[in-house]
């Protein structure tokens, strides 16, 4: 795979095959065709003229458009000498052509972007439970380098040729489609029946909008993640079907407002957030997910914290209410979830205490 990817680094031209030049008559399927074609015309040709059997009209057209100079399967009579002559200078032109194709596949890379493009395409069939990131701007980097880190499956789209070569130069293998992502063919090629999640991270809210509306219409289960920029745009996006709406500029101001008046707070929580200078993170215990034998467990009798270390420092119940500091009677039920704190250790030790369970 990575060497496919250095095969196309340096071509911005991408399709799913082997299509037409722009701007050209060369094309690698018409070549195929006129072979064939020219085959056929001359096995057919030695049939009706000279009585031929299959096999030896198929050899006799064999050797005269290789022009290898072997001798006639039999004397030709003054029309079957006309129909070779007719039929080698016919080959020049076609031989020419085909020539030409394979050239420019070969030189050109073509062939090596295209088995690049079969095996991305291959490996996104293959995904399952995986995310869409629609756009790979700067909150489509942002999104996808915390997946790498966190070994989240997800395939980008997005029809930027340059940011396509971004992602093609990119250090880890990264699964992508070049197309618009607002294309129903787009989201279906992702894979968007099998994914758990979709974040739409386009500059427009209007094409975020469209995106959220097509993806809920193929994928009701789809939880959808959607960037707004417009403040007006927000219901709209919630109408069409998001589950969450993201304002970077306004959480970006909360942000810094919020370093004037409890720095010390924000700056705890910018570290234990922060997985290059910090070990801390957060897990979901949801009751979708969790081990069938926790379900309709309370807190106390999971045991969460004698057992691992981690804290649990939030319960979310089936309204979507958050309660900071859940009491121990607090039950694990159908739509509700524990927010749990802790170190890598110590939210290693829980996932192995959850399978264990």
């Amino acid at each position: 795979m990575a060497f496919l990817n250095r095969a196309v680094n340096n071509h911005k031209w991408i399709s799913w095959k082997l299509n037409p030049i722009p701007g050209t008559i060369l094309d690698f399927n018409l070549a195929i065709a006129i072979f064939f074609i020219d085959l056929l015309i001359g096995i057919t040709g030695f049939m009706w003229l000279e009585q031929f059997e299959f096999i030896d009209a198929f050899y006799q057209t064999v050797i005269t458009i290789s022009t290898v100079g072997f001798t006639e399967v039999k004397k030709l009579d003054d029309t079957g000498k006309i129909f070779v002559s007719v039929y080698i200078l016919f080959n020049i032109g076609v031989f020419a052509y085909i020539l030409s194709v394979i050239s420019y596949y070969v030189i050109q890379g073509e062939i090596f972007k295209t088995m690049h493009l079969n095996q991305v395409k291959k490996s996104i069939e293959q995904l399952s439970n995986h995310v869409i990131v629609c756009g790979y701007g700067k909150y489509g980097r942002e999104i996808t380098q915390h997946f790498l880190q966190q070994k989240i499956p997800f395939v980008i789209i997005d029809i930027n040729p340059e940011r396509i070569a971004a992602i093609q130069g990119a250090a880890q293998e990264i699964l992508y489609i070049e197309d618009d992502a607002t294309h129903d063919e787009a989201l279906v090629a992702a894979g968007i029946s099998r994914a758990r999640s979709l974040i739409a991270a386009l500059p427009e809210d209007s094409d975020n909008v469209f995106i959220v509306l097509t993806a809920r219409q193929l994928n009701p289960q789809l939880d959808i993640i959607s960037r707004a920029k417009d403040p007006k745009s927000q219901k709209k996006l919630m109408l069409a079907g998001a589950n969450h709406v993201v304002m970077p500029e306004q959480i970006g101001g909360f942000y810094m407002a919020t370093l004037v008046s409890k720095p010390g707070a924000v700056e705890f929580f910018s570290f234990i957030t922060n997985e290059h200078s910090s070990d801390i993170g957060f897990e979901e215990l949801a009751y979708e997910n969790a081990p069938a034998k926790c379900r309709g467990l309370t807190l106390s009798e999971l045991r969460i914290r004698p057992n691992t270390g981690a804290n649990v420092i939030g319960f979310r119940d089936a309204t979507g209410y958050y309660h900071i500091n859940p009491s121990a009677d607090a039950t694990l039920l159908p739509n509700t979830s524990f927010i749990v704190l802790g170190d890598k250790r110590q939210l290693n030790k829980l996932k192995e205490y959850l399978q264990e369970f």
